[in-house]
């Protein structure tokens, strides 16, 4: 055997998948990739069958690796020295912008130049703050490491605390304040957490279309609501019927998308290509928001050649006529909704 050790992973999504990986692998850990994303939970059936030791004390650590003693700190850089470093580059900002109109010829006011001549000054304490920056990191990263503080609690309090994904949920948020990270990644494990709750509170939609981690907390705040006050949820019928619909034409769109592969790869054979993805590669970029906004705002012509020649497996009449594709499922390109920041696929494997 290596004396280096093992971990084994692969279509790990239960805890019974886990047991059952490392009975016939030996190895030494198992990792989940998928399964961990819907429940970051998975893990917690290690500790003891909750139906038989509910009442066992367990001692977990009770920090987790990236937290340190004070709530003040932020890698080992405190709220005080982060807003400073703000100002000072919010300084160097303003000094490029009289830097270019200085060499355009404009003549400057005399706070205009007062900055200028300080420049030398700002960039020398940016460098003595960026350098106690990484020392107190270091430092931070010294003291975590060896000091790890526990804490005991009831088997049945823990597995409680692991099946409540509303909760799971807004620890993860808590951490992405700390630790910031893009939306499009809050919303992607948001939404992964807690997709059954989402659908059955048609929350979905909503949480998808968060621009911050304070609209995402809302949303999960409206869970926990709905779900310690059943009576004050009431199904939306009519968005119920636009959520199945788009379900249906993203299906439809899926096989279209299918059927075009398999053409363009015949293709590619048929003209003796080594690469059988090239023209599966032509024109499949799925148009954003903003891109199509410009599209409609220019002469039809121009957008034509633009749209050939990044957008032309999808549907130009579907994003850019008023009446949408007159054709609907009788289209041979796509119907795709154009892209915002938090669009992702279920394929994505950490969306950001």
């Amino acid at each position: 055997m290596p004396d280096f050790p093992i971990i084994s992973n692969g279509n790990v999504i239960t805890y019974e998948d886990v047991v059952s990986n490392r009975r016939s692998t030996k190895a030494d850990g198992i990792m989940s990739a998928e399964g961990i994303l819907n429940d970051p939970a998975i893990y917690l059936q290690r500790f003891g069958d909750v139906n038989k030791d509910k009442d066992m004390d367990i001692t977990i650590q009770s920090h987790s690796p990236l937290r340190n003693d004070s709530s003040e700190l932020i890698n080992g850089f405190d709220n005080s020295q982060e807003k400073n470093v703000r100002k000072l580059n919010k300084k160097l900002r303003k000094i490029e912008t009289i830097e270019k109109k200085l060499s355009d010829g404009c003549i400057l006011d005399e706070d205009q130049q007062r900055l200028l001549s300080a420049k030398s000054s700002i960039l020398n304490e940016v460098k003595m703050v960026e350098n106690l920056r990484s020392d107190q990191t270091q430092q931070s990263i010294s003291a975590s490491t060896k000091k790890v503080q526990t804490t005991t609690i009831k088997l049945g309090d823990l597995f409680k605390a692991g099946n409540d994904k509303v909760a799971l949920a807004k620890e993860y948020l808590s951490l992405v304040r700390r630790y910031p990270t893009k939306i499009r990644t809050v919303v992607f494990h948001t939404r992964r957490m807690c997709k059954d709750l989402l659908e059955q509170y048609q929350l979905m939609e909503e949480c998808i279309a968060c621009t911050s981690i304070d609209e995402v907390d809302a949303v999960l705040s409206k869970c926990a609501r709905y779900i310690k006050h059943p009576d004050t949820f009431h199904f939306d019928q009519a968005k119920a019927a636009r959520e199945k619909e788009a379900l249906e034409r993203k299906k439809r769109e899926e096989g279209k998308r299918k059927a075009y592969e398999a053409r363009m790869i015949r293709k590619a054979k048929r003209e003796g290509l080594a690469d059988l993805e090239h023209y599966l590669r032509i024109g499949a970029e799925v148009p954003t928001k903003d891109v199509i906004k410009k599209l409609k705002s220019i002469p039809r012509d121009e957008a034509l050649v633009m749209w050939k020649k990044n957008h032309s497996q999808h549907c130009m009449s579907y994003h850019l006529d008023a009446g949408g594709c007159k054709r609907d499922r009788a289209c041979a390109f796509l119907h795709v909704e154009a892209k915002d920041s938090n669009t992702f696929d279920e394929v994505d494997e950490v969306a950001g």
